[in-house]
């Protein structure tokens, strides 16, 4: 199997758009449930579905790839899982270094999907030398002076930081140094990399405060349902209540105003003269 920096993805080669390279993942993603439940093949409706887009904007992207299906059958999901994979790079081994095994970094070290999807560990590295051969994951921690040598016996051209924001420049600088071209930054911090340095960047924070925006969103639509349904109900209230003859009347007492009716003539008028 092929490994490290000699070997890179041909998406950008292939002109295929960034916005296609971001979907390649969740289309892979349903790809595989589908084939560990040995479904043989899936409609273009389904896979969208499945992947969370629309059908239309998946046969676009799978035309960047030359695959287009075949009416009335589909997509052959093993071929698309190898061709996609393919696209991706994640056909040979890509050696990966954790820098800051801190709480973020520890549960980075013990995520299982690394190795599914065509990543390696390859070392964990953080500052602090006490943390310096402690196992986690079962990996001894290396301390960061350790770094180059690391990368440059592993062939490593990924590099994931996960220390605290005001490291995470020094560190990014260091792996560039050393021939890292691809970053995954968990730090909360934005990252200043040379032409030719690929970062993504994953701030759990800034995802948290745009979920809270929906919600209070959702919240003041709800309100002002209750609101517009309150004021329904008011209007629809008074329009059935009885219209009063006169505001005078209105404000009189009932016994009054049985009076005042007793007192009325055959036609309705009140005499100018009572019976004695």
């Amino acid at each position: 199997m092929a490994t490290g920096r000699t070997h890179r993805p041909a998406t950008r080669s292939r002109g295929i758009p960034e916005a296609t390279v971001a979907r390649l993942p969740l289309y892979l993603r349903a790809l595989t449930a589908l084939s560990e439940r040995s479904v043989p093949t899936v409609s273009s409706e389904e896979l969208a579905a499945a992947a969370g887009v629309n059908s239309a904007k998946l046969r676009k992207d799978f035309s960047y790839l030359g695959s287009y299906g075949t009416r009335g059958v589909g997509y052959d999901v093993e071929y698309l899982v190898y061709q996609i994979s393919r696209e991706l790079g994640l056909t040979q081994d890509w050696p990966v270094v954790i820098v800051g095994i801190g709480n973020l970094g520890a549960a980075l070290a013990n995520y299982g999907g690394f190795a599914s999807r065509g990543f390696r560990v390859a070392a964990l590295i953080d500052a602090d030398p006490n943390m310096a051969g402690t196992p986690v994951a079962g990996m001894p921690v290396q301390h960061t002076d350790e770094l180059e040598k690391i990368i440059d016996d592993n062939g490593v051209s990924i590099g994931v930081i996960s220390t605290p924001a005001g490291a995470a420049q020094q560190v990014c600088d260091r792996l560039v140094a050393a021939g890292i071209t691809s970053i995954l930054n968990f730090a909360p911090t934005v990252l200043s990399v040379p032409d030719g340095v690929d970062v993504r960047k994953v701030d759990l924070s800034i995802e948290l405060q745009i979920l809270a925006f929906h919600e209070q969103r959702k919240a003041g639509e709800e309100a002002g349902a209750e609101a517009v349904v309150a004021d329904a109900v008011a209007e629809a209230a008074a329009a059935d209540a009885p219209v009063a003859e006169s505001d005078a009347e209105a404000a009189a007492p009932p016994a009054a105003r049985a009076e005042t009716t007793d007192r009325k003539g055959p036609d309705g008028d009140v005499p100018a003269v009572m019976p004695a």
